[in-house]
Order: structure tokens, then C-alpha cells, then sequence
């Protein structure tokens, strides 16, 4: 306790007020929060979905089919092999380890190989037809 009174203090809180700068920030936020939101929503959505493919990765990784690790040695050798033949360009240090890396896959698992070239191909095809409407469109303005 104390020995001497105190005398009974009036605080009252004043708020500053808000500079220029604070106000731009607080505008951009308002305008900004059905935006957030949406990601906020996104967020949420790709974290489970992350979620359920790891979970499924490390179940699988726990059980493996038969053969599964000595394949992914050879395929992963064939890329360190494709970053020692890539000396130089950097162009080859992105393709030669990735050609060599599909060789070696596309040796294990051919079908799956088959149907990823179908699919490349037809998006290759679309693609390049694309940029020649466009190219053509351009020209004939």
C-alpha cells in the first residue's frame, strides 16, 4: 500500500489523425479485400489438395511396387550423366538432363510415355496453330 495518495488521474485517449500516406494504404486495402478473400479461398483449396498429394506420395513411397527404387536410380543417373555432358550453354544444362531423364523413364513405363507424347503433341499442334493465327492476323493488318 502505498503511504502517500495519488492524486486520481483523467487519461483520455485522443487519436491522432491519420496522415495521407495512412489513408492511400487504408483505400488500396478496402479495395483490395474481396480480392484477398478469393485468395484467402484459394489458398485454402491448394493446401488440401497439396496436402492429400503428399500423403498420398509418402504412402506410396512407403510401399513401393517392385523395382520402383533401382529404376528411379537409373533415371535420376541419367540426369547427373546429362548435367555432366552439359558443360557450357545453359540451354543444354536444361535440356540434356531432361532428354535424358525421359529416355530413361520412357524405357520404364513406355505406355505412359505413349500417352504423354499423344497429349504433348496435340498441345504442341493446337499451339503452333495458334501462333499461326495470330502471326497470319497480324500480317493481313
Amino acid at each position: 500500500l502505498s503511504l502517500y495518495s495519488s492524486p486520481a488521474r483523467e487519461t483520455k485517449y485522443v487519436e491522432s489523425p491519420q496522415t495521407e500516406l495512412e489513408e492511400g494504404v487504408s483505400r488500396l486495402r478496402h479495395a483490395m479485400e474481396p480480392y484477398t478473400a478469393w485468395c484467402q479461398v484459394q489458398w485454402v483449396v491448394t493446401a488440401a489438395l497439396c496436402s492429400d498429394f503428399f500423403s498420398e506420395g509418402y504412402e506410396f513411397l512407403q510401399k513401393p511396387p517392385a523395382g520402383f527404387y533401382p529404376r528411379l536410380g537409373v533415371i535420376g543417373f541419367a540426369g547427373i550423366i546429362g548435367l555432366f555432358l552439359a558443360r557450357g550453354s545453359k540451354i543444354k544444362k536444361l535440356v540434356y538432363p531432361a532428354g535424358l531423364m525421359g529416355i530413361a523413364t520412357s524405357m520404364y513405363y513406355p505406355q505412359q510415355a505413349v500417352a504423354i507424347a499423344k497429349v504433348s503433341g496435340t498441345q504442341l499442334y493446337d499451339w503452333s496453330l495458334q501462333g499461326y493465327i495470330a502471326v497470319e492476323s497480324l500480317w493481313k493488318d
